[in-house]
C-alpha cells in the first residue's frame, strides 16, 4: 500500500496511560465506594470528556458527581505522571523515526484536551514529530464518530484512503474506519473482538511490529 500518512491515537498507543488512568480511578472508587469502576473507565476509552460524562451518568445515575470525582482523579493522575513521568509504549520513537525517514506525514487524533496533549508530548520530546495534532476539544463529536480523523486528514492534506490509523480502543477503530482510513489495532487494555477484526486492516501486537507491517 502506497500510503502517505499515519495518524496515531495517544493514550494507550503512544503513552502507557490507560492503565494509569484506571489505577487513579480505582483510588477514587475505593474512597467513595463506586462499584465496577474498571468497566466504567474502559467503556470511555477513546471518548472525549463530554461523552465520558454521559456514559458515567448513564451507568451511575444523573446525580452522580462526575465532575468532582473526575477532577480528583485527574489531579491525582497529574501529580503522579506530569513532567515526563508518564511512560511511553514500546517502539514509539522507533516508528516515528521510521516514518520521518520515509517521508510520511504524521498526525495525532486524540480525545484528550489540547493543553494536556501538548504538555505531555513536549515533556516526552515527541511534539516535533507531528505535522498535525487534533484533540478532543477541537471537534464537536467524539470518537466513535469520524470527525477527528477526517479533520486530521484535512489538515495533513491527504485523502483518508491514503492514511493508516493506529488505535488501541474500540471507539478509536470505529472512528478511523468510519472516516475511511485504514485502521491498525495495537491492543492495550482491550482485546480485539470479532468487530475489531472486521474493521481493522491488521491487529498487531506492538509498534515495532507495525514497522514490519508497513514495510510490507
Amino acid at each position: 500500500m502506497n500510503y502517505k500518512a499515519v495518524v496515531f491515537d495517544m493514550d494507550g498507543v503512544i503513552f502507557d496511560s490507560e492503565i494509569k488512568v484506571v489505577e487513579c480511578w480505582r483510588v477514587i472508587a475505593d474512597k467513595y465506594g463506586i462499584p465496577d469502576i474498571d468497566d466504567a473507565v474502559r467503556e470511555c476509552f477513546g471518548c472525549n470528556q463530554v461523552e465520558a460524562k454521559e456514559r458515567f451518568l448513564k451507568r451511575y445515575g444523573a446525580d452522580f458527581p462526575y465532575v468532582e470525582y473526575k477532577k480528583e482523579m485527574s489531579d491525582l493522575f497529574h501529580e503522579r505522571y506530569d513532567n515526563g513521568k508518564l511512560p511511553l509504549k514500546p517502539g514509539v520513537v522507533e516508528i516515528m523515526d521510521y516514518l520521518k525517514a520515509c517521508g510520511k506525514k504524521i498526525a495525532l487524533a486524540t480525545s484528550t484536551r489540547q493543553v494536556t496533549v501538548e504538555s505531555g508530548l513536549t515533556w516526552a520530546g515527541l511534539i516535533d514529530y507531528f505535522d498535525a495534532i487534533i484533540c478532543g476539544d477541537m471537534v464537536e463529536r467524539s470518537k466513535p464518530a469520524p470527525d477527528i480523523y477526517i479533520k486530521a486528514c484535512q489538515v495533513l492534506g491527504v485523502s483518508p484512503s491514503e492514511a493508516y490509523a493506529i488505535e488501541d480502543s474500540y471507539n478509536g477503530i470505529r472512528s478511523a474506519h468510519a472516516a475511511g482510513l485504514m485502521p491498525i489495532m495495537v491492543p492495550d487494555m482491550m482485546e480485539p473482538d470479532e468487530e475489531m477484526e472486521e474493521l481493522s486492516v491488521g491487529i498487531i501486537e506492538d509498534l515495532k511490529s507495525v514497522i514490519d507491517y508497513l514495510q510490507g
